[in-house]
């Protein structure tokens, strides 16, 4: 069920001992886990609270990572106080200019912003991921895909060989793995229109969302980038954003990095159509179905690689064509 944005009974008090008191708490938003976020406002200051149900949620990730991004140089918002117990945490403000909202007013600047966001993966897959960082190996990954199986698959009620869908996934990730391995960095894996802010006077982006980050391939954020299930990314721009990561990042094997990138294009993007299904069955989310036709336009994009040609194969075999974007053309009425 969809939570309410009635801010914490505790968030009075919390704000209290940190220099808050009588600060008026406005909603801001909600997000497809239990966190929710509020925008306290006291005299003309404003900051941002994020509640964490700690019997759903833990902090400790999200501070991790925001910390590790601020001691190299990148731009989380600065964690301003903390009750661990209650799942508190009030963080700096970045105002409300999501990359999403600004290039719908401002569409002029999409390459200019596109490259920005592109420059910080680039400088991010120069520094080596915390040694505390779970790795995103292949038991993360066949986890991530299995939701395909586990939720969509019932959803449009079609029988399907999961040991086949298991089977050839194994035979696809192999290369990508052993990159994985020898030279992990920071992943963290919902970079996207709507994770990004504008900040005033900076080319620099906010980063929001990466509490989930693990330690795995430089391509994962690249394809949340630019195969974002929420904002149409032109296929004309996600090749010229490629060939500039590939410049900016002094990829040397452009022809590997390409395939690494549709393997994990079609990896995410499955995981994503079972999330969003997840979502709409388990948690009363409906909104996110709606989402489901744009995320089948990418991942029958990334079938289309040679790399991907035993999942292709799988596909073709156990999700008919009126299964896939057909299913969920009428889903914004649902």
């Amino acid at each position: 069920m969809a939570s309410t944005m009635i801010p914490p009974a505790s968030a009075p008090a919390f704000l209290a001992a940190n220099g808050w008191a009588g600060a008026d708490i406005r909603p801001l938003a909600g997000d497809a886990s239990f966190r929710r976020y509020f925008r306290v406002h006291r005299d003309g200051e404003s900051a941002v609270l994020m509640d964490a149900p700690p019997e759903h949620e833990d902090v400790g990730p999200f501070l991790r990572v925001a910390h590790h991004l601020l001691e190299r140089g990148f731009t989380p918002p600065r964690p301003l106080a903390l009750d661990r117990e209650k799942g508190l945490l009030l963080l700096e403000d970045f105002g409300d200019d999501r990359v999403g909202p600004v290039l719908a007013r401002e569409p002029h600047r999409e390459r200019e912003i596109y490259e920005s966001a592109v420059d910080t993966l680039a400088a991010l897959g120069r520094t080596p991921a915390p040694r505390d960082i779970p790795p995103y190996d292949a038991a993360a990954m066949e986890r991530e895909t299995g939701l395909l199986t586990e939720w969509y698959a019932p959803a449009v009620a079609i029988d399907i060989d999961e040991a086949g869908y298991r089977a050839a996934w194994q035979a696809v990730w192999g290369d990508v793995l052993e990159w994985v391995a020898r030279k992990p960095v920071l992943v963290l894996r919902d970079y996207h229109a709507d994770n990004l802010m504008v900040l005033p006077g900076r080319r620099e982006l906010g980063l929001l969302d990466f509490q989930d980050a693990l330690a795995g391939h430089p391509a994962y954020d690249l394809v949340s980038l630019l195969q974002d299930a929420r904002r149409d990314v032109d296929p004309a721009l996600e090749e010229a954003m490629l060939d500039h990561y590939y410049e900016a990042a002094d990829i040397t094997n452009p022809t590997q990095f390409r395939a690494h990138y549709e393997i994990l294009g079609a990896q995410r993007n499955s995981k994503i159509l079972g999330i969003f299904t997840r979502l709409w069955k388990r948690d009363g989310k409906p909104h996110y179905l709606p989402l489901q036709p744009r995320v089948w336009g990418y991942l029958e994009r990334n079938l289309g690689h040679p790399a991907l040609e035993p999942v292709r194969a799988w596909f073709d075999a156990n999700v008919p064509p009126e299964k896939r974007a057909a299913a969920w053309a009428a889903e914004g009425s649902r």
